[in-house]
């Protein structure tokens, strides 16, 4: 048996700020710091020891990741960054307010880009990129819809996370909102329609239970 466990960063400033931030860089805001130690201090209670940590390239998803190891005193462990695990690119709204973005273009269209699957945000007229994807020769898209995040977040899944389940090895993971509801739609089977609805909060440990086969044995909410 192999235990996984999701953690959304904590509230970033742009979450506070009702901002469409994507690939940028927010810090977390006080109460994100406070809602990364509670989700240890859950996490403490439960005794798991993880072999790995993943997160993304970005400070908020670092920054939780490492007051969550602090927490349960396993900072020892080793520490996985990927842009795979990065949040929903969103394009030419980056930036933008998301209540202001609303009132422009209407509910139903800004339904269909924040939490729609296959919708695509307006896209970037220019790629732009940071040396620290330009390193390992990735180049920022223009935009992504929840399925194009989806599809570039199962091979990390795939390649580098399942094998270690399957080896009996507890794994963390510690992204972000649009990466993990990908991942929880292709863990529950949740249809492209309903995975509308999935929400999955800031600083809430969610732990699944697998047997030596990959199959689910039992997923709860850690209070």
């Amino acid at each position: 048996m192999a235990i996984l466990v999701l953690i959304r960063h904590g509230e970033s400033q742009a979450n506070h700020d009702h901002i469409f931030t994507g690939w940028t860089d927010s810090p977390l805001t006080h109460l994100g710091v406070k809602q990364a130690h509670q989700a240890g201090k859950k996490l403490e209670k439960t005794h798991i020891k993880f072999s790995d940590v993943h997160t993304s390239y970005l400070i908020r998803a670092i920054d939780t990741a490492n007051i969550v190891l602090d927490e349960i005193d396993q900072a020892y462990i080793p520490e996985h960054k990927t842009w795979r695990l990065n949040e929903r690119h969103y394009g030419a709204l980056r930036g933008k307010n998301k209540i202001v973005v609303k009132k422009q273009v209407g509910e139903k269209r800004f339904n269909s880009w924040h939490r729609g699957f296959k919708a695509v945000p307006p896209l970037l007229k220019t790629p732009e990129s940071e040396y620290k994807y330009l390193r390992v020769g990735v180049h920022e898209p223009l935009g992504e819809s929840l399925e194009m995040t989806y599809k570039r977040m199962l091979p990390y899944w795939i390649d580098s996370i399942v094998p270690r389940l399957i080896d009996g090895h507890n794994q963390l993971i510690v992204a972000h909102g649009s990466t993990l509801r990908a991942l929880i739609k292709y863990l529950d089977h949740i249809s492209d329609k309903d995975v509308e609805k999935l929400e999955v909060p800031n600083g809430v440990p969610i732990e699944y239970q697998f047997d030596s086969h990959l199959r689910i044995l039992s997923k709860k909410i850690i209070k």
